[in-house]
């Protein structure tokens, strides 16, 4: 008897994820730049227990060192160690960004929604309120609210969440628009789906990848809000070891003693620039109008 020899053949089922996955690889820049976040958010745990000094120890012998063996990033006016504060200020400035943000995106998206699918009057009043909000340079807009509510980190992320949410909100608003009429929204209305489940098992799936994208381009643009806010005496106030606190606290010596603004700036651009080019890579994998 002849063997039958069975050929099976192995059919390639792509995935919205292995998909994404497929295009991020080949996004190098993004894959730097989201390694080096990574590390940062690592820092941000273990800090505390790896830095060289106490983020408030003094030894008024060294103060305003240069960079040495002693003290890779040199020292403040104090005698403190610039590498253990900037190190220890990691989690402060990505806490306040991924926070911020993330309320931002969860407030943004639900008013988003809600305008897109029942318009009128409640479509009508969300959007006006967005475009007031939106007539304030988004700094501006957070020094008044600080200003209101005053000083402090827990304000600062509050002011930064009010200032991000309209970019969520018509995001989302405008993709509800366009996929609330869908046939698929359509046929989940006619076999009895409630409005809550319409709008986040139906309509909101549709919106996740340009709110990840917004997301990750957000959290870069609200580290440095909040380090500008700490810079001008309205965010972390001494002797927090935040970015933006460490910048201000350097300004005055910045022709005698250039380490003091140089390492907690350098940190600061690293911070941003990876943020933004890790929302740059994701677009890019994320958008199915791009083919390889």
């Amino acid at each position: 008897m002849a063997k039958k020899k069975v050929l099976t053949e192995k059919t390639d089922i792509s995935t919205p994820f292995s998909e994404f996955v497929r295009k991020f690889k080949k996004q190098k820049t993004a894959i730097a730049a989201l390694i080096f976040i990574l590390f940062l958010v690592l820092l941000s745990f273990i800090s505390y227990s790896i830095v060289p000094y106490g983020i408030n120890e003094y030894d008024y012998s060294a103060i305003m060192q240069a960079p040495s063996a002693a003290h890779i990033f040199g020292t403040d006016e104090f005698g403190r160690d610039l590498f253990s504060r900037i190190l220890c200020g990691t989690g402060i400035s990505l806490g306040v960004g991924l926070f911020s943000v993330s309320i931002a995106a969860v407030v943004g998206s639900i008013l988003g929604l809600i305008g897109g699918y029942y318009g009128g009057m409640i479509d009508a009043l969300i959007m006006r309120v967005c475009d007031a909000l939106f007539a304030f340079p988004g700094i501006i807009l957070a020094i008044a609210i600080v200003a209101i509510l005053g000083n402090g980190m827990v304000n600062v992320v509050i002011a930064v969440a009010v200032f991000n949410i309209p970019k969520f909100a018509r995001l989302v608003r405008g993709n509800t628009l366009a996929t609330k009429n869908s046939v698929f929204v359509q046929a989940a209305r006619n076999i009895g789906a409630g409005d809550a489940r319409i709008l986040f098992r139906h309509i909101l799936p549709s919106a996740i990848p340009d709110i990840i994208v917004q997301y990750s381009m957000s959290i870069g643009s609200s580290i440095l809000t909040a380090s500008s806010l700490s810079f001008l005496g309205m965010g972390a106030q001494p002797p927090t070891p935040e970015w933006g606190l460490l910048l201000s606290n350097g300004r005055n010596y910045m022709m005698s003693s250039w380490h003091i603004t140089l390492f907690p700036g350098l940190a600061i651009f690293l911070t941003v620039l990876s943020f933004n080019l890790l929302g740059d890579g994701m677009r890019d994998a994320l958008d199915p109008k791009l083919t390889d």
